[in-house]
């Protein structure tokens, strides 16, 4: 079984979310189970110099973009056992950051004709091409519409993933002439809703739709929260299937990892004690043992549950703990929590923008991880946070519902509430520092979170059924 992986980015080429990670730790864990599995991404000037240096060129062809024929610089390099690809034009992909220019639409189309115009010159024809989001949706579309009768193209099948409906590459009508070159027969399979829309025409063409969690497929098929392709996702339920991200165990590993201040393990949590007194000292934090620290790695964005935090923070200020927050995003928030440090600076040590190093220091300092999103196509934190023996409270929604378990039944993983309601997740705050309080049963809590495995191992295994039955082998 061969499996080409299309993807905007992976780490660790390229990161702006939880894509990358998917992208970097889902291959290889496919490959220790002996599928052969190569990724696909473009080659931003972003990525680092010493990653570029592992590459080697290949050939270059010409792509396609409508009625334009466009250099494509095929590389390669080797990264933990994996093949990848570069799509190499500087025109597109010579700019800061990986998305958010005017030309997104060109500059992916000219991508997802790519990944089908190297296969000839790679010397990998796979039986699966798996794409992932907007960014790739076209490959499913231009596959069935213009490559399907080629002698390399015939008998590929593909995958598309849905990581976050929200953005679904919507655009107006007339790109499909100067950009797309879809043939004018097949353009209906791209337009919904009066305007060109990608996913649409992947959730169309492709031979299997998957999400990343078995709560989010079933959450997309809800106007709540589908925005707005409901409709065209129930026509197609009987492809739709939900299978839970995994995380890397060798990237998020409290024995090994050497961005937190001190290894540990679940027989020997000594350290998590260590790691807890050296954050607070870091973030400007009085260095108080019993003090629960209750942490958030996040994007400062409203369906991150943000608002619902915002709502009661000070309330919960009352109590005796400490907020350790990092992350960036929309400027109510910032400015609020920029506020909040200012106005409790022993209980609030905030850190605007994006720093890995702190990121994994929270997790393996803090005590509790607060993670009440709005909706979460899966969410990578509240495992990382599990990995690490830091107790999450999560909101049942998306891949939340599907990993965390309210302890209050005593064989639980974390602490949950139903409702997008802040005072729900405020008496759920209180439930979690009665629980902290029992030093013991907090330590037993501790150690059951350790103990889950959200590794690739059973997501990589669930897709390689779904690999298979599409195959047909």
């Amino acid at each position: 079984m061969k499996v080409l992986f299309a993807s905007s980015e992976a780490y660790p080429f390229a990161m702006s979310g939880g894509l990358a990670d998917v992208a970097g730790a889902l291959p290889k864990a496919l490959r220790k189970r002996l599928i052969g599995c190569r990724i696909v991404m473009p080659l931003y000037s972003s990525i680092p110099n010493e990653l570029r240096e592992k590459m080697i060129f290949i050939r270059s062809i010409t792509v396609s973009v409508a009625w334009r024929r466009q250099y494509c610089g095929i590389f390669e390099a080797h990264m933990n056992g994996v093949i990848y690809y570069f799509i190499d034009n500087q025109y597109y992909f010579k700019r800061d950051g990986l998305y958010g220019y005017y030309d997104d639409a060109e500059r992916f189309a000219f991508f997802s004709r790519a990944v089908l115009d190297i296969i000839p010159h790679i010397g990998f024809i796979p039986d699966i091409i798996h794409c992932n989001d907007w960014q790739t949706a076209l490959v499913p579309v231009y596959l069935n519409t213009m490559y399907r009768e080629g002698e390399f193209y015939r008998n590929i099948k593909t995958v598309f993933t849905i990581h976050n409906i929200q953005y679904q590459g919507k655009y107006g009508k007339e790109l499909n002439g100067d950009v797309l070159g879809i043939p004018y027969e097949s353009q209906s399979i791209i337009e919904y809703d009066n305007c060109v829309n990608f996913m649409k025409g992947a959730i169309q063409c492709a031979d299997k739709i998957t999400t990343v969690s078995p709560t989010y497929a079933r959450e997309i098929l809800d106007p709540y929260y589908s925005h707005g392709l409901d409709n065209i996702l129930k026509q197609f339920t009987y492809k739709l299937t939900g299978i839970v991200n995994g995380i890397d165990y060798d990237v998020y590993n409290p024995e090994t990892d050497g961005l937190i201040y001190k290894n540990y393990s679940v027989d020997d949590l000594s350290g998590k004690e260590y790691n807890k007194q050296m954050l607070q000292s870091q973030m400007g934090l009085p260095e108080k043992k019993d003090v629960p620290v209750i942490g958030m790695v996040t994007r400062l964005v409203k369906h991150k549950g943000l608002d619902l935090v915002k709502h009661v923070f000070e309330e919960l200020l009352r109590a005796e703990l400490q907020f350790v927050i990092l992350g960036s995003g929309e400027w109510q928030f910032e400015t609020f929590f920029h506020e909040m440090a200012s106005k409790y600076p022993d209980k609030v040590g905030l850190k605007l923008g994006f720093n890995p190093q702190l990121a994994h220091r929270i997790y393996a300092g803090a005590d509790i991880f607060l993670m009440p999103s709005q909706s979460e196509p899966c969410g990578l934190a509240q495992m990382v946070a599990l990995r690490y023996g830091t107790v999450p409270i999560v909101r049942e929604t998306g891949g939340l519902n599907d990993t965390i378990s309210d302890s209050g039944d005593s064989k639980g993983n974390g602490f949950t509430f139903k409702n997008y309601n802040a005072h729900e997740m405020e008496e759920t705050v209180w439930r979690v520092l009665a629980g902290y309080a029992d030093r013991d049963g907090w330590d037993i809590l501790r150690k059951r979170c350790m103990k889950c495995d959200n590794s690739w191992g059973v997501s990589a295994n669930a897709y390689i059924r779904l690999y298979r039955e599409i195959a047909g082998r």
